[in-house]
């Protein structure tokens, strides 16, 4: 767990990402509900408290089942999030008629960490000349959402502009051992640290990219290492090296990602990689 510094709450390093649910016949708008509640389930019956949804998660499917898995006591041990996108707000009726679906779907009368969806240059000023903010600031005051951050998919100035332009309490970025310096990178990491901004890891393993099919040449990088570790393993103890990290987001389809990644971070504390394992997965980067 890391503690959310401005309230002292303690967030599970792990937090579950419900963008790539388990889905039937390939169909990404045709969820295994009964596999997803269970997986969901038995990650918070493990301490995972951080849970992640959007609108447009599996063709707007996701937040329903998130919805049903945090039924029968379970909404009660996370801290949920989910966010506004801005870009089909026109389409769901206005912001609020969307903001309002949300909560229909999900069942539930708060939402702990609410996110202004993929913020890049230009949908941080239509942000701001829809007022955007004000609404998520009422939003907070009539206590159906806490705390107010932002994703992000630009580069590291647009990135700083956006940090500086409004009172953030966190934000998320993509960030994994290749893309150190794609978007925000860890420059962005740092800068938001620096400015006592939470940061949350989506992408850690890069969509699967960085565990699946790796070339052979990636694999006898790893077999040099004196710790033996998965290829998972060494992507998400990379990102958990940062203590500028909160929570690292991580879209489980299987149950057997769940527990891997459960078993990987619970006990993945900062700063802890030696220089030769930062050196070894710089190679493996390259």
């Amino acid at each position: 767990y890391r503690e959310f510094a401005p309230t002292g709450e303690k967030v599970s390093l792990l937090g579950f990402g419900t963008m790539r649910l388990p889905v039937l016949e390939k169909d990404e708008t045709h969820i295994d509900e009964a596999e997803a509640i269970r997986m969901i389930r038995y990650a918070v019956d493990m301490g995972v408290n951080y849970v992640d949804t959007a609108f447009m998660y599996h063709e707007g499917k996701s937040e329903g089942v998130l919805g049903k898995a945090l039924k029968d006591g379970y909404r009660e041990k996370v801290l949920l999030a989910d966010k506004m996108p801005l870009w089909m707000a026109k389409r769901a009726g206005g912001i609020e008629a969307l903001f309002l679906e949300q909560f229909r779907r999900l069942d539930v009368d708060y939402i702990d960490f609410y996110l202004v969806h993929n913020l890049t240059r230009s949908f941080w000023k239509k942000a701001k000349d829809d007022n955007l903010m004000p609404f998520l600031e009422r939003m907070k005051a009539e206590g159906r959402i806490g705390k107010i951050g932002f994703s992000f998919h630009d580069d590291f100035e647009v990135f700083k502009d956006i940090v500086d332009d409004y009172p953030w309490e966190f934000c998320q970025i993509q960030l994994n051992y290749m893309d150190t310096e794609f978007q925000a990178g860890v420059a962005g990491l740092k800068y938001a640290g620096e400015k006592g901004i939470p940061v949350i890891i989506m992408e850690p393993l890069k969509g699967g990219k960085l565990t699946k099919f790796l070339p052979e040449s990636v694999a006898a990088v790893w077999e040099r290492a004196e710790v033996k570790r998965t290829p998972a393993e060494w992507a998400l103890r990379w990102a958990a090296d940062f203590p500028e990290v909160l929570t690292i987001l991580s879209g489980m389809s299987e149950m057997e990602e769940v527990e891997e990644n459960i078993r990987i971070l619970s006990d993945a504390v900062p700063l802890s990689l030696t220089e030769k394992e930062k050196s070894l997965i710089e190679e493996a980067s390259k």
